[in-house]
């Protein structure tokens, strides 16, 4: 289905709303230009240094972190409803011992600004090209989330994308 560009705050409340349930797919390429999916549940979308910015935590241990920093792009893509089970698959099995996509028949398709691939089949998509970098510091955390979101001590970095595109499906609200 043809999707069009849309502005980076347009689809700002449905964005998050995924987020928070099922999740949003986060996409980037390993050094052998192979895509790789990982679900996030965490993320923010904002203005910052006055550019829109999707902020998005990634584990140092996680197969997405080395993706991102060889890219330094990302795209966030929106699944629909209907796709929803496909949140959980992405977010259990790791690429370094899967091709997500393929094993979740999702298609990775050209952005139009970064290297990144979006996903053909998502109702909206961001591409997102790394500004900055941020690592959480563990002092910083309080000692009830550092022992139950961190007890292995994988904190996250932050990786700032500047929104460069957006493309959403016609009817997107619906699709939800």
């Amino acid at each position: 289905m043809a999707k069009t560009q849309v502005g980076p705050m347009e689809f700002l409340p449905e964005t998050l709303q995924s987020l928070s349930s099922p999740g949003l797919l986060l996409v980037s390429r390993d050094d052998r230009r192979r895509p790789n999916a990982m679900t996030i549940g965490w993320g923010s979308i904002g203005i910052y240094w006055a550019r829109p910015v999707f902020v998005v935590p990634v584990r140092k241990s996680r197969y997405t972190y080395g993706c991102i920093k060889n890219t330094g792009d990302f795209t966030v893509n929106v699944l629909p409803g209907k796709l929803a089970d496909l949140a959980a698959f992405c977010g259990t099995v790791s690429g370094r011992d899967h091709d997500k996509l393929t094993e979740a028949h999702l298609t990775p398709a050209p952005s139009l600004v970064v290297k990144s691939p979006i996903i053909e089949e998502c109702i909206i998509n961001y591409e997102c090209r790394v500004v900055h970098a941020n690592d959480l510091l563990p002092k910083a955390v309080p000692s009830k989330v550092r022992r139950t979101m961190y007890p292995r001590g994988d904190y996250h970095r932050f990786f700032f994308g500047e929104i460069l595109a957006v493309h959403a499906q016609p009817n997107v609200r619906r699709r939800l």
